[in-house]
């Protein structure tokens, strides 16, 4: 099954995806938010053109693990896109993942490229492969 990984801003939602064995994940696109019927119809789409099983969202906490204002537009989206896909939709810490996603970028893509780079589907498959790795080492176990 292939799993769906989204970073859900306010102005860019990254979305990455698993390989078909649900082991590795990609950066996929970045979807640049319009109207959220129209946000929630592009993440479809995706959905569709890619098989997925299931979608994992990025949580913002903040350090202490409170929820905040940014969490709760995520929460509020997400609760909107439940009711348009019919596969499991579930949350994910996603504390740091767009620190790493920076680091990750400087380490790997040239400077001159990392202007333009956007790094909200690098941090959607963070948190996506943060998952995927929990599955599997629960899975062995």
């Amino acid at each position: 099954m292939r799993y769906m990984g989204l970073d859900i801003g306010d102005r860019w939602i990254g979305v990455a995806i698993s390989d078909p064995s649900g082991i590795l994940a990609s950066p996929l696109t970045i979807i640049k938010r319009k109207q959220e019927a129209a946000d929630i119809e592009a993440i479809g789409d995706i959905i569709k053109q890619n098989d997925i099983g299931r979608v994992i969202v990025g949580l913002p906490r903040s350090l202490n693990g409170s929820l905040g204002r940014q969490a709760e537009k995520v929460q509020q989206f997400t609760d909107n896109l439940r009711l348009h896909i019919l596969i499991p939709v579930e949350f994910r810490d996603e504390r740091l993942t767009t620190v790493s996603a920076r680091s990750l970028m400087q380490e790997t893509v040239p400077r001159k490229k990392r202007q333009k780079a956007r790094d909200d589907a690098i941090a959607a498959a963070i948190i996506l492969q943060g998952f995927l790795d929990e599955e599997q080492s629960q899975s062995h176990c």
